[in-house]
């Protein structure tokens, strides 16, 4: 080459350090190539996840359970005890297992107000299983245990809520946090259902509804008052259409004649069962402004009472939940005062 010479520009060639920049297709090619390992794993954890999920809420679906025994014993004024039998039936092939867990109670409508927690046992949901609930439950809420107690008294049913998460083990697949929602009849038989991420249990109970076909079945009267103080002596009949044991003490109502205080009735160690209860009533009235009652407006003997709850006493103590859930609900009776009069001669009671 001659010094001087240009070089023709067509045989110039620069040369760059940097490589050639690769394009979205090129780059998701390479990771795969690179962590598919990982991409299978996670795949697969996640299938079994929802397969899991998927026999978890099948196998609970096939479920029911049936409440055969509920009791609520030896109450004070800020806690009672609380003992359940169920027997849950699974229909399903599969029988998952869930795990204890602490859960709150609450009231439907009030769930930011729990008024206790207890203490839910493990479950092997087997095609038969029996599951026992006994254990001292503390009132934490008490103004939101009354509010429970008055819809249970007056109302034909209530919503309890239960929230609570627990851990469910099924065959070897991986163990998985659940919440759930059951649904029970207090009259026994419920539905079982768990669901994925509600974390509630909505159950609504059978309530007493003012306890329709409360009565006072026979009684007789004393014209010389017993050592208590006792110058009415009867039988009250209270129907339980739930499958409740209420232990409520020494219950005592105040009754009334056309909003005319005219005594008081003590129902002692009151103890309701579910079905028909049958208790002794001792009675303190005013026998002198129940004649004039009977001798003047209702001369047909027949008068009508209004009957109030007062107090419920256990040990001694004022239970306050009861007592104000009962004072929501009244009960209208009618006596036949002018027959239990006559009997005083001839003998025998009325009804």
């Amino acid at each position: 080459m001659e010094e001087g010479k240009a070089v023709p520009q067509s045989h110039v060639q620069e040369v760059s350090g940097e490589r050639p920049k690769r394009g979205f297709g090129a780059k998701l090619k390479a990771h795969y190539k690179k962590w598919w390992w990982l991409h299978l794993i996670f795949f697969i954890a996640s299938t079994l996840i929802i397969v899991l999920c998927l026999i978890a809420q099948d196998g609970v679906d096939d479920s029911t359970l049936e409440i055969q025994n509920l009791r609520f014993t030896d109450p004070t004024p800020d806690s009672f005890h609380l003992e359940q039998t169920a027997l849950l039936t699974n229909h399903n092939k599969y029988h998952p297992r869930l795990d204890a867990f602490n859960a709150s109670l609450s009231v439907g409508g009030s769930e930011d107000k729990p008024f206790a927690y207890v203490e839910i046992p493990a479950v092997h949901a087997t095609e038969t299983a029996t599951t026992h609930l006994d254990q001292e439950v503390q009132v934490v809420d008490l103004e939101a245990f009354i509010d429970y107690n008055t819809q249970l008294w007056t109302n034909s049913s209530v919503d309890l809520v239960i929230k609570g998460r627990t851990k469910l083990h099924e065959m070897k697949f991986p163990t998985t946090t659940v919440d759930f929602h059951k649904r029970i009849d207090m009259r026994g038989e419920s539905r079982y259902l768990v669901l994925l991420f509600m974390q509630l249990i909505l159950i609504p109970s059978t309530g007493f509804e003012g306890l329709p076909g409360f009565n006072v079945t026979d009684f007789s009267i004393k014209l010389i008052p017993e050592p208590d103080g006792a110058n009415m002596i009867g039988t009250v009949y209270i129907p339980n259409p739930t499958v409740l044991t209420l232990t409520m003490g020494n219950v005592t109502f105040n009754n009334f004649v056309d909003d005319e205080f005219i005594g008081t009735s003590l129902l002692s160690d009151l103890v309701l069962r579910p079905g028909n209860n049958t208790v002794s009533m001792r009675s303190t009235v005013n026998q002198t402004l129940v004649i004039e009652k009977v001798t003047g407006t209702y001369k047909d003997g027949m008068l009508p009472i209004e009957v109030r709850s007062n107090s419920s006493i256990y040990n001694g103590q004022h239970l306050e939940y009861f007592e104000k859930a009962l004072q929501g609900s009244q009960q209208h009776i009618v006596l036949n005062v002018g027959a239990a009069l006559a009997a005083l001669t001839g003998g025998g009671s009325a009804g």
